[in-house]
């Protein structure tokens, strides 16, 4: 028999609206039941010398890997260790300065009730994640915090589901709570994020993007408009700065600019660098961030902007298409 040919779609739409309500009423119930032990946990996690070591089996174990990589990414060092592979060794990773967060729903683990006895020699402190408050773990443990759910969302109330769930939650709960006491702000998580998009934009600076060199178009004020459009048509930017002679730009010269000028029928020939330029044209610093060099432009409805040093000379341009290479904007 093959199960497709009896698929019933409004059955299975009907089990995965009921699975989602099944989960919001154990987070509710899961959320009410927090109390003084959770404050406790995030008080010695803060206070911990050494790392977060969370441990758990099955589905418990793949919540907790996710768990781990929460807490180290948002200010906590944290690893995941095995239990299964505790017992052969990797319970050396352990320091008598670190804390254990063990998960198990059951907290009758075979593999987490080996170690404990391991874990409490060496000194660690540990913190049971359970849904049962009287099990092994508990009772073995300085804190429990709580993650027992009244079914689970699987028809059979079997497969690990919303209490998953409520594991994923409590894990969240406490890397939210432990970054906010650290302070932990944009700039430290862009640190522990520098290949992602949050990264780019709070480390990037524009001397980062920026063109430099030969490639930025400048000339100086009394250049001919001939010389003026070949250095803008040659670099290929769409604009060339007028730079003074101690090196600051004096003004820009765009390709919008020049259309105005066509359209007006002036004299082309006659005129010189500084009687076409803008005066005090929009600048940044090579220090500042990407991010700030993008919001300058959006401000101002520009799509480029001359890049000067802190002493205000001309030292690069960058343009809208420099941050979108970049995943700046």
């Amino acid at each position: 028999m093959n199960p497709a040919n009896d698929f019933d779609p409004e059955r299975a739409l009907r089990l995965a609206v009921r699975t989602i309500e099944i989960e919001m009423q154990a987070l509710q119930a899961l959320a009410a039941r927090q109390g003084h032990a959770f404050a406790d946990v995030v008080r010695a996690m803060l206070q911990c010398q050494g790392r977060v070591v969370v441990m758990g089996m099955g589905k418990s174990g793949h919540v907790g890997r996710k768990i781990a990589a929460t807490l180290a990414s948002t200010g906590t060092p944290a690893f995941f260790v095995h239990p299964a592979e505790a017992s052969h060794g990797d319970l050396g990773m352990l320091t008598g300065g670190d804390v254990v967060l063990a998960i198990s729903n059951s907290g009758e683990s075979d593999e987490l009730a080996a170690i404990v006895p391991a874990i409490r020699r060496l000194g660690v402190r540990l913190v049971a994640m359970t849904g049962k408050a009287e099990s092994t773990l508990a009772r073995h443990a300085d804190w429990v915090i709580s993650s027992a759910v009244d079914q689970e969302a699987c028809p059979l109330n079997l497969a690990p589901t919303a209490s998953t769930t409520a594991q994923m939650a409590l894990g969240d709960a406490l890397a939210v709570a432990l970054l906010d006491a650290r302070g932990f702000r944009e700039e430290d998580f862009a640190r522990s994020h520098p290949g992602g998009s949050l990264g780019r934009k709070l480390l990037m600076h524009v001397r980062d993007l920026m063109r430099s060199g030969d490639a930025v178009p400048q000339v100086p004020p009394e250049s001919s408009f001939d010389a003026l459009l070949r250095e803008m048509t040659g670099k290929g930017l769409g604009f060339s700065a007028v730079v003074d002679g101690d090196g600051r730009p004096a003004g820009i010269f765009t390709d919008g600019d020049l259309r105005r000028l066509i359209e007006r029928g002036a004299e082309l020939r006659s005129l010189h660098a500084r009687d076409v330029m803008h005066a005090q044209p929009r600048t940044v610093r090579d220090d500042d961030l990407a991010v700030a060099a993008a919001e300058v432009m959006e401000r101002h409805r520009v799509t480029s902007v001359l890049v000067v040093d802190a002493q205000g000379r001309l030292v690069g341009a960058l343009n809208s298409n420099d941050l979108m290479r970049a995943k700046v904007i």
